[in-house]
């Protein structure tokens, strides 16, 4: 299905700050804190095996680069089975099983385009880790973002590495603690168009500081930065690129203290209510009941079976993610 490029007719966005998408994100919590961050990182390429034979993240060549646009998802899973089942039932998502190296790979598309790759990683006994889903942004130098992401205060997880095929990457956590990784595609950047329902639409940083961490990622990846306006009154910000905007920063709930700095992605949906039913039915779990969101649409967070929490997103077709000056 031919994608709908985005166009500026209908924007949301304006320059003196995001008009939506502030979006009640904050109010769910992911638990056992840091064990989500090592058990997430295997899923870093994956970063726990020799690197091979995984997908590209463009099926054709894109001249395309688009810095500090998340262009790649990668969950690790300690049943590959089973979450396949869940994506694909849910998502309509199609898979193609392979090894990479010695770890069991899956590469996730839906109409032919590749939306996600999901890693096999047991988890030890007597351990109790979470799952997650891994954010991989754009970037030019993966070397360069190491340097500058080390300067101000970032953790290098995994260092830059080639992967066959799909470029140059590296995972890092950010001075609070959100794990994030970057991606010089070898294969060019996905385009911006309009994602369609069962793709990732959108991400939203959670942290104790808004301000602070979307300084260090403007610095890293040059965004620039929007306040959106809220009536909580608390600081939520929106980071864009090239016009479009790629990605907000929220405050951690103040009430939630077992709650640690993470990225959250969204995958946009016809209706959340009826897919939070449909996850449910297939063992997932919703943390944060469907509600309306300042953009018009339905939100809620889910959890896979396996607790890698996501959101879902309804976006009407009419408007846009540009930035308008």
């Amino acid at each position: 299905m031919a994608k709908k490029r985005e166009q500026n007719s209908a924007s949301l966005w304006s320059t003196t700050g995001p008009q939506s998408l502030r979006q009640d994100r904050t109010r769910y919590f992911i638990s056992r804190g840091l064990s989500v961050v090592f058990f997430g990182l295997i899923a870093a390429g994956p970063a726990g095996a020799a690197t091979s034979d995984v997908p590209p993240i463009s099926t054709a060549a894109s001249p395309e680069h688009h810095v500090g646009k998340v262009v790649f998802v990668e969950l690790v899973t300690p049943d590959i089975v089973q979450s396949e089942h869940f994506y694909g039932e849910l998502f309509g998502w199609k898979f193609h099983d392979f090894k990479a190296g010695i770890t069991d790979y899956a590469e996730a598309s839906l109409d032919g385009h590749l939306v996600a790759g999901l890693v096999h990683k047991e988890i030890p006994a007597g351990q109790h880790l979470q799952p997650s889903w891994l954010s991989f942004f754009a970037t030019k130098d993966v070397d360069g973002a190491e340097t500058t992401a080390v300067k101000d205060g970032a953790k290098v997880l995994r260092e830059p590495h080639d992967v066959p095929d799909r470029g140059r990457q590296a995972v890092f956590s950010d001075p609070q603690g959100a794990v994030f990784a970057v991606l010089a595609s070898s294969s060019g950047d996905t385009p911006d168009v309009l994602a369609e329902p069962g793709e990732w639409i959108w991400s939203s940083l959670i942290t104790s500081d808004p301000g602070t961490d979307a300084a260090f990622y403007q610095t890293l990846f040059d965004y620039e930065v929007f306040e959106t306006p809220s009536p909580d009154g608390a600081e939520h910000l929106t980071l864009a690129t090239e016009n479009y905007a790629r990605a907000s920063a929220n405050p951690l709930p103040a009430n939630k203290s077992g709650m640690h700095p993470h990225w959250l992605n969204y995958i946009r949906v016809d209706d959340a209510a009826a897919t939070s039913q449909k996850l449910v039915a297939l063992g997932g779990r919703v943390l944060v009941a469907p509600h309306l969101d300042r953009h018009g649409g339905n939100i809620a967070i889910v959890a896979d079976p396996f607790g890698a929490p996501f959101g879902l997103m309804e976006w009407p077709q009419t408007e846009t993610k540009e930035v308008t000056k």
